[in-house]
């Protein structure tokens, strides 16, 4: 397995060699421009050697250190070289050797990388004032070194031409330190370690050519340490990139950067001067002087240029901001420390209505609600004071309410902040939120109430409901539930437009009938509810117990809302219609959760609408048990219809003459798990889920297949079959009864399909056009428990049925009530002299066969006749059998 190794420590181990190389060379005796060049090259080895090596494991993220330290790299090589052939290039009469160029170019190259090792700040000042800068620094050093050192050098040297040449290489080593040292002393890069080292590179290498150059003109060798100071500091760049920090040096503020140059100019000045009193008067000095007032003229020039641009985009910079706040409606209020008004912008007119003069000099907390006035003041309060840091510089909001001119309150958000040329004014924002505020309380409005009626929705009502039983518990509470009978009809007629009309009407007369405690909303659809909070009339009932003052008010207001809609009825679409009511109540009890009291008055709602409708009814116990035995049921039909659990029994239709089956009426039959489950039980759910019609459909084919058998065998029997409004409704109900026929062979003829006269008066036009399509097919039409009253005698004439059925509670009577008697008579008379065949249900007394015989009537069924009996059964009344309990 291959270990990637450290490259530290290798590196380590060869900058402990060079120095060892160093000092032997140095105990040996051994020159010092020999022992300076070994060192230079060992030493300059290392850094570039290290430098390229820490460039090639630089994380992809960091692409600025890669470049930096390969310039670095590519400087120290070249100052080696440099350095290496001195000893050598020292020979020649030059002032300046092959040797100098190289180092020059080292230095240039190691002023390049130093500069790239950092990152720039976001705003950098311009190239004119950083070399100005640079020659600043430079020339105060220059003149400091000149009192200290060159000057009296330059006094001892007879050729002034070779003294300049001599000091140019230190003066451009210096001009480059200086360039590059402001730029790393203040970033604030993680790589600024290396960059600093590289400018302490930059110092020791203008120092020892410094150093060199006297040597030269004095006609000596440099002194050794000063030769041996730039090695030491490449052994520290070669160890520098591999040293990690646990925190970052803190770097020099721009205050402190800026400043330098100032300084070191301050101090040049002070030695010259002092020099200068001294006596001693240099032109090159004063040349240096002369160039360094020159510079920071300029500088102080280019310094008011960006100070008067800057001034210039203060002042742009605040129109723009008042002017883009006066665009997006908000007010601006320059105020003082005490809230006085200074100042008002013109967007105060058009929002509030004062004009800006009417606030000036006036505290602004006069403007204030009384509710939100301390906010407000603490608020200017923190912007004033100064000691509070600058976290507040960018500004604190607050929500408040300020005076209009008309005197309303007006709901805001204020924004206050320092102003940006005074802190002593503090500048206030305030934004008119009227127009957020009553978008937000419609949108509250239209979450919780009906867009239609106005009304409280269900979500509204079920929370309101959950609180008073929550907070008041349950005594005298309770909860009334309306359903408009026949609402949907009246969509159907007149439109839903037209519809929610009516509900709007219907809302209004609700409203007015309830009191001003109760909570009146709409359920949905047609469905209205209403909640009386307990403790509204005195008295008490808990525990479910319906009595007392509470219970009868309950009682009494669900009376009046019947009325309200029964009484008169509706304006629609320039037509009156009459519409009734069914209402339930429910009274709540200790512990009951409000959702299962808001079910139980639905319950005693649907309750009442099954009895008829137009009535009140208070729940009971074994409403909910019967409706949760309708669902049971309801969700066992589906599964038995699957599984073939239904069956179908036939009851004979005989000839009251002859006593022969004319007809069988096929009956459906549930045994649910062994259990036979009564018609009456299981027939509604079936209708209200829609079974029905699958099932229906199943006792069509079976009957028709069934009859169609017995009529092949030469027996002249016929079919009846009783409707369900779905069934009849349903899309393709015509085209099922033709295929049946169709299938099983029956003819037309003899089916015979019964309808009760309720279902003629509810949707009276589609149910006549449905059966109507029946009656073109050669299908014979009955009405069945004719004479209860639903029906006027003019659906006769509408609809041309071939039979009556007079209805059990007629016969029943025959014998025993003369008008029950007189009632049948009067039936069976009818659908004589109309041609119809008339059917007598339920005979179960001999008495009532023999008077149906003398009034006419053709045929009948019952138990006396024949009992409901399987297919098997209906074999046994084959032709040339008789019925044995038959006259």
């Amino acid at each position: 397995m291959n270990v990637r190794r450290d490259p530290r420590v290798p590196l380590t181990t060869a900058a402990g060699l060079g120095a060892v190389a160093i000092v032997v060379a140095l105990i040996t005796g051994g020159s010092a421009p020999v022992v300076t060049a070994v060192a230079g090259v060992v030493t300059g080895l290392l850094a570039a050697v290290s430098l390229i090596m820490a460039a090639s494991r630089v994380t992809p993220g960091h692409r600025r250190q890669p470049a930096a330290w390969r310039w670095m790299t590519a400087g120290s090589l070249t100052w080696l070289l440099g350095v290496g052939v001195r000893p050598v290039a020292d020979g020649t009469p030059f002032v300046l050797t092959f040797a100098d160029l190289l180092i020059l170019a080292g230095s240039v190259l190691l002023a390049i990388g130093c500069g790239l090792s950092v990152k720039p700040p976001a705003y950098t000042r311009g190239v004119i004032r950083q070399a100005a800068d640079a020659y600043l620094g430079a020339a105060s050093v220059f003149a400091v070194a000149w009192v200290a050192v060159l000057g009296p050098a330059f006094r001892r040297t007879e050729d002034t031409g070779a003294f300049f040449a001599a000091l140019a290489l230190p003066v451009i080593c210096l001009l480059a330190t200086c360039a590059v040292t402001p730029a790393v002393a203040a970033s604030r890069s993680g790589n600024r370690v290396v960059g600093l080292t590289g400018v302490g590179v930059l110092a020791a290498i203008t120092v020892a050519e410094l150093a060199t150059a006297l040597a030269r003109l004095g006609g000596d060798h440099p002194p050794l340490v000063a030769g041996l100071l730039v090695p030491a500091l490449l052994l520290v760049l070669a160890v520098t990139p591999w040293v990690e920090q646990d925190r970052p040096a803190r770097p020099l503020t721009a205050a402190v950067t800026a400043a330098t140059p100032l300084v070191l100019v301050a101090v040049a000045t002070l030695v010259a001067t002092l020099h200068a009193v001294g006596g001693t008067r240099d032109a090159a000095l004063a040349i240096v002087a002369a160039t360094v007032v020159l510079v920071l003229l300029g500088r102080l020039f280019v310094l008011l240029v960006e100070t008067a641009g800057m001034r210039r985009l203060v002042d742009v910079g605040e129109q723009q901001l008042r002017r883009l706040a006066e665009n997006t409606g908000d007010v601006v209020l320059v105020c003082d420390p005490e809230g006085v008004v200074q100042e008002a912008g013109p967007g105060l007119e058009a929002t509030y209505g004062y004009r800006p003069e009417d606030l000036a000099f006036r505290p602004v907390f006069d403007y204030v609600h009384p509710e939100d006035l301390p906010a407000v003041q603490a608020l200017i309060s923190r912007m004033a004071d100064e000691d509070d840091g600058p976290e507040q510089e960018g500004g604190t909001r607050v929500s408040c309410r300020f005076r209009a001119s008309d005197g309303t309150w007006r709901p805001t958000e204020t924004v206050a902040a320092r102003h940006v040329r005074d802190d002593d004014l503090v500048l206030v924002t305030i934004r008119d939120l009227s127009d957020q505020v009553a978008l937000r309380n419609q949108v509250t409005h239209l979450t919780f109430h009906d867009g239609v009626t106005g009304l409280p929705n269900r979500a509204y009502f079920e929370e309101r409901a959950r609180d008073v039983l929550t907070r008041r518990g349950a005594a005298g509470t309770a909860v009334i539930f309306l359903d408009l009978d026949g609402f949907t009809a009246v969509n159907d007629s007149v439109g839903h437009a037209s519809g929610d009309h009516l509900l709007g009407q219907a809302a209004r007369r609700l409203r007015s009938a309830v009191r001003a405690d109760d909570t009146l909303g709409r359920w949905g659809g047609d469905e209205f509810a209403v909640l009386l909070e307990g403790g509204a009339s005195g008295g008490g009932m808990s525990g479910g117990t319906v009595g007392g003052a509470d219970a009868q008010t309950a009682i009494d207001l669900a009376e009046r809302l019947v009325r309200a809609v029964s009484n008169e009825p509706f304006r629609v679409a320039d037509r009156d219609i009459a519409l009734t009511a069914s209402v339930g109540v429910a009274f709540a009890e200790e512990g009951l959760p409000s959702g299962d009291l808001l079910r139980n008055a639905d319950v005693a709602m649907s309750r009442a609408k099954e009895l008829g409708g137009r009535r009140v009814e208070v729940f009971a116990t074994h409403m909910h048990a019967d409706v949760v035995r309708r669902l049971e049921i309801a969700s066992d039909l589906q599964r038995a219809l699957m599984e073939n659990q239904f069956a179908i029994e036939y009851q004979p239709v005989v000839d009251l003459a002859t006593s022969r089956v004319t007809a069988v009426e096929a009956l459906i039959r549930w045994w649910r798990g062994g259990t036979f489950v009564p018609p009456e039980q299981f027939l509604g759910p079936a209708e209200d889920t829609g079974i029905i019609v699958p099932l229906s459909e199943w006792i069509l084919r079976e009957a028709c297949q069934e009859v169609a058998a017995w009529r092949a065998s030469s027996w002249d029997i016929g079919l009846a079959l009783n409707l369900s409004a779905r069934q009849i409704m349903a899309p393709r109900f015509v085209e099922t009864v033709s295929e049946a026929l169709s299938d099983s062979g029956l003819p037309a003829s003899a089916l015979t399909l019964e309808v009760i006269e309720e279902m003629l008066v509810e949707d009276a036009g589609e149910m006549i056009g449905r059966l109507s399509e029946l009656r073109t097919l050669g299908v014979r039409l009955a009405i069945d428990d004719f004479g209860t009253g639903y029906a006027s005698l003019a659906f006769l004439r509408q609809l041309p049925v071939d039979m009556i059925k007079i209805d059990p509670s007629f016969v029943s009577g025959l014998g025993r009530d003369d008008t029950l008697t007189l009632l049948t008579r009067t039936i069976v008379q009818l659908g004589n002299d109309l041609g119809l065949i008339v059917v007598a249900e339920g005979i179960e007394r001999p008495e009532q066969l023999d008077l149906l015989r003398k009034m006419g009537c053709t045929r009948g069924q019952g138990y006396l006749v024949a009992r409901p009996m399987t297919a098997r059964g209906v074999d046994d009344l084959m032709p040339g059998t008789t019925l044995q309990n038959t006259a």
